[in-house]
């Protein structure tokens, strides 16, 4: 069933949007970004890697300094390659929103964080549009990018910027195109993964079409902006929904005494029908663990519970408490008790090879480890420092004193630059809850 949307017929356009074609066709057109985080500067530096001017706008004064120095602080985003643009005048950052300005184009990717009530914290977002409205001339092309719910563009964006006394379609022109990026991935990145996207007019779309096909190999134009917010959705909720079920199978394998990792290897050789997901301590990162909460709110306000979804959601939020358990569990069997052990967390952030600690499962489980009375530290080569529980916790130096000084190891992020031939070698006992061990054998290690 298709969402019902009132659509109003498309304003006949202005000669500003010749005029913004033109600029966006020639590379003449300066753009902004608003939010430079792992998706927002990725996006700005392949927009000036293709000969255009752009400006990024960060309330964090720290990321501004650091792109004006051309200092990366997203691995997904190459030192030199930033040193050289902005050497080059092709990219700066600014905290001021009157840059906005002399922009011609402007993609919002701010975080849309929930509430602890779970509900949906467009903040963000709505302070966004403010500036921009403040500021916003005719002639000008915004995109929200920030995972939301199906309306929201519509809703909330729109209204806002309208308010200037400008019209979109007309005045200017508004779309929903959400980053896909995944952070540390090499072979996927801003310019390969396709552009999916949808305006609130059809002169919107084509204009937004036209601007991310100077930057981006594949763009895919859908009919509204609601169906580009919802394919994000369905994304997210995708893997939410699968890695629940592997989580799933690992609980209950770990009933039956099987390997659930040795079950998911054999079932991904059948050739279809088949696509493997992983169990783990918990879902991370800003984008699978909010956008089902996203979309189940918008749900219920719409008269329909997702409950697939919310099960999924719930199964992948007990993962942290059943690692805790398992450590618990593989502490007894060498007759120790977690209170009071001595335990050491291999990674902290959400996924391996990032330095990326947003709604990490890991910190969760670390947290819940201190409460019990075990003392736990952790070595992560992406982290320095974490705060856990009112404590500040710095990374150790990964070694085999280290390894040999606690009474378990717990693997929570498997990062390639672990040397886990020295962690099997001097680990007393190891709880591997990534199957990073998967090539040892020792009966030191015992499986999530």
């Amino acid at each position: 069933m298709q969402l019902a949307v009132e659509r109003k017929l498309a304003p006949e356009p202005t000669p500003s949007i010749q005029t913004l074609e033109n600029k966006i066709r020639d590379r003449s057109a300066n753009l902004g970004v608003i939010g430079l985080g792992y998706a927002g500067l990725p996006l700005a530096v392949e927009m000036a890697h293709q000969g255009f001017r752009v400006t990024g706008i960060d309330i964090d004064g720290g990321r501004v300094e650091s792109v004006n120095s051309g200092i990366s602080y997203i691995p997904d985003v190459a030192e030199k390659v930033l040193f050289d643009l902005v050497t080059k005048d092709r990219i700066r950052a600014t905290q001021s929103f009157s840059a906005v300005k002399a922009l011609d184009a402007i993609s919002i990717c701010v975080p849309t964080p929930l509430r602890k009530t779970k509900d949906p914290d467009l903040s963000y977002v709505v302070a966004s549009a403010e500036a921009i409205r403040t500021h916003l001339t005719p002639g000008k092309l915004i995109v929200l990018e920030s995972t939301t719910y199906p309306g929201t563009t519509r809703e909330i964006v729109l209204p806002i910027l309208e308010k200037s006394g400008l019209r979109a379609g007309r005045d200017f022109f508004l779309a929903y195109s959400p980053e896909r990026i995944d952070p540390g991935n090499e072979s996927f990145t801003t310019r390969n993964i396709p552009k999916v996207l949808g305006g609130i007019t059809p002169h919107c779309t084509a204009l937004a079409t036209l601007f991310y096909q100077q930057f981006v190999e594949q763009v895919v134009s859908l009919s509204s902006s609601e169906c580009a917010e919802m394919v994000k959705l369905l994304e997210n909720t995708f893997r939410s929904v699968n890695i629940a079920l592997a989580n799933e199978f690992a609980r209950m394998c770990r009933k039956f005494d099987i390997n659930v990792w040795e079950i998911i290897d054999a079932a991904k050789t059948k050739p279809f029908g088949f696509m493997p997901f992983y169990p783990g301590p918990g879902l991370g990162g800003t984008q699978m663990p909010v956008g089902p909460q996203y979309l189940t709110w918008k749900a219920r306000l719409n008269g329909f519970e997702p409950r697939l979804i919310e099960v999924a959601s719930a199964i992948n939020a007990q993962m942290p408490e059943f690692t805790i358990s398992r450590v618990a569990d593989a502490l007894n069997t060498r007759k120790k008790s977690l209170n009071g052990s001595r335990l050491l967390a291999l990674g902290v952030t959400y996924k391996r090879d990032v330095c990326d600690i947003r709604e990490s499962a890991a910190l969760e489980v670390v947290a819940g480890l201190m409460a019990k009375g075990a003392n736990v530290s952790y070595s992560d080569p992406y982290i320095g420092q974490v705060q856990i529980g009112g404590e500040l916790l710095s990374s150790k130096e990964l070694n085999a004193q280290l390894l040999e000084s606690v009474d378990c190891v717990v693997i929570l992020t498997d990062h390639s630059r672990f040397d886990y031939s020295m962690v099997v070698s001097h680990s007393p006992l190891i709880l591997d809850c990534r199957n990073a061990l998967r090539d040892f054998s020792s009966p030191n290690v015992v499986v999530c």
